[in-house]
């Protein structure tokens, strides 16, 4: 990851190669497979990402842009394309005037006073209770029909959303229950809130933070909730938005999963940032934890603030053990390789699982993706698909073969852009064996720039779908 100091006389990293925008909304049919798409592979992979309308040079941001989806369609072995931006209301003013609106920092600070144009709705999706919903963790999710990808509107749980909502909801494949957060710089600082499987919000509590945090992302166990409260701060009287305090310790709060701040426990370890979890689960009188660690992070902060730290920004798979019984926390890498974007099969969200996938980072100050990890967390090993000199990607969906009976029988699904050719194209990889060469390369039809998350939705759920 980078920071947001940047010259203002050379080109902005985040607007030139395969991280400038598209403007084409296109629909393309009968797209060309090298390799084969399995017949048992049938559904849609989408993806969010910034795709700015009239990016500013000066000041823009990856995070900023405005959120378009990419989705590919497939269906007895034959894929389609197509791309559309989310249009909220930020999106409707700024090609109503011709222009961007104000930076992501002023944004940020300006969400309460004005939170519908704050809200970009560029950072992840996902389904749930037949409702396709579009993310950005400063706002209200944004419905999308499928196929079509085409904007709903804002979707706030029949008037009942009182809080932002995160990019990273997690449902419980047992129970069908949704669970989301919500931050805030000003108080309450943090609300955890609870969806039912029928798609009902039937919970919002507020959780005591001691100031206001960047929590990007958290956990669920099968019977707990774990937030990170990490040392991100917001700095409303400083020039960036947000700083560091490496001084400060981390804190991990876990509550019962329909309890409430009178039912949290806090646990510390030495100060870190984490952008993204792969997944929690309990083993005893402890809760396991496994995240991509940083030991600092300076995206959206001042780049003074790491103290000369080398390994600022570089995220490691990490793993912790929280005692329930004793309060002892342990701390440990899984890893010393630098990589993001974790997944799993999320049938087993909350559950112990065997294996997760990682997207490994190339040698790049930029946050660029060679290739993907595999671990198997039960032998301690892994193994790595690299997608080819110049070739990066972005993370890598897990789709369950329908009727699989093993935790890995799937694929593993991603965008990929060749810096040669500047072509990009859809690449599914076996899951049992990612040294393989890829299953299918499905060629776009233009190029997809890089992006956040997505997510890979069955045929069943497209029939679904409202």
């Amino acid at each position: 990851m980078v920071g947001n100091n940047m010259s203002t006389t050379t080109v902005n990293p985040f607007l030139a190669g395969n991280f400038a925008p598209v403007q084409n909304e296109i629909t393309a049919d009968e797209l060309t497979v090298i390799g084969e798409l399995p017949q048992d592979l049938s559904g849609m992979f989408v993806r969010n990402g910034p795709n700015p309308q009239f990016p500013s040079s000066a000041n823009y941001h990856w995070f900023g842009g405005d959120g378009m989806l990419h989705g590919v369609q497939i269906s007895n072995g034959k894929a389609s394309y197509r791309d559309r931006y989310v249009r909220t209301p930020r999106f409707e003013k700024e090609r109503e005037t011709g222009q961007a609106l104000e930076g992501l920092t002023a944004s940020v600070q300006n969400q309460e006073s004005s939170p519908s144009l704050t809200n970009r709705a560029n950072t992840s999706v996902i389904w749930h209770s037949d409702h396709f919903l579009a993310l950005y963790e400063g706002g209200e999710p944004y419905g999308i029909k499928l196929p079509e990808l085409e904007t709903i509107g804002a979707y706030t749980f029949e008037d009942k959303l009182a809080s932002a909502f995160t990019a990273h909801p997690k449902i419980d494949p047992v129970t069908g229950e949704m669970m989301f957060f919500g931050y805030s710089p000003q108080p309450p600082f943090l609300t955890y809130s609870i969806v039912s499987r029928s798609g009902e919000l039937v919970r919002t509590v507020p959780i005591d933070l001691p100031e206001p945090v960047m929590m990007h992302d958290f956990a669920i166990t099968q019977d707990y909730t774990l937030f990170m409260d990490l040392p991100m701060v917001f700095n409303p009287q400083g020039e960036a938005m947000l700083q560091f305090k490496s001084e400060r310790p981390s804190r991990f709060g876990i509550v019962p999963r329909h309890g409430d701040n009178s039912s949290i426990r806090w646990f510390e370890s030495p100060s870190c940032y984490a952008f993204h979890i792969l997944n929690a689960y309990q083993e005893g009188d402890e809760v396991v934890l496994i995240a991509c660690r940083m030991s600092s992070c300076t995206v959206l902060t001042a780049l003074e603030e790491t103290g000369g730290d080398p390994d600022s920004n570089k995220p490691r798979l990490y793993q912790w053990r929280f005692n329930l019984r004793t309060g002892n926390v342990q701390e440990k890498p899984l890893d010393e390789r630098i990589s993001d974007f974790p997944r799993i099969n999320e049938q087993l969200m909350g559950r112990k699982m065997r294996y997760g996938y990682t997207a490994k980072m190339a040698d790049n100050p930029m946050p660029l993706f060679e290739g993907v990890i595999k671990y198997d967390f039960d032998n301690g090993t892994s193994q790595v698909h690299h997608y080819g000199a110049g070739r990066y990607g972005g993370e890598a969906v897990f789709a369950p073969r329908p009727n699989g009976t093993a935790e890995d029988d799937g694929w593993l699904i991603t965008f990929v852009h060749d810096h040669n050719s500047d072509t990009s194209e859809l690449v599914v990889l076996n899951a049992q064996d990612l040294t393989a060469e890829p299953v299918a390369r499905v060629l776009m039809p233009q190029r997809v720039p890089y992006g956040f998350h997505g997510t890979w939705v069955s045929q069943e759920q497209l029939i679904h779908s409202i």
